[in-house]
């Protein structure tokens, strides 16, 4: 089988939410140099992503793949799940 290469955006990150049905509030964290300063900084966005299955937790690694607009904020699906949080 042969691979097709996507142009779909994949980004990793944490969830910090699955409070609505079928859907999980995913934390991407960006590193970039400082232009001026060269200092790395470290920036936070939120995306709203569609779990199918309700199968993420709080704390879960996730990864996440652009897709077509699914409510008003969703446009992003969960691809899969990296790692899991430690339950307490």
């Amino acid at each position: 089988m042969s691979e097709v290469k996507s142009n779909k955006r994949r980004l990793e990150g944490v969830v910090v939410s699955n409070k609505g049905d079928k859907t999980i509030v995913v934390s991407v964290e960006r590193r970039f140099l400082h232009p001026r300063y060269r200092k790395t900084v470290r920036s936070h966005k939120k995306y709203m992503a569609h779990d199918e299955t309700n199968a993420c937790n709080i704390g879960d690694q996730v990864r996440i793949v652009e897709a077509a607009p699914i409510s008003r904020r969703k446009r992003w699906m969960m691809e899969a799940i990296l790692t899991r949080a430690e339950q307490l």
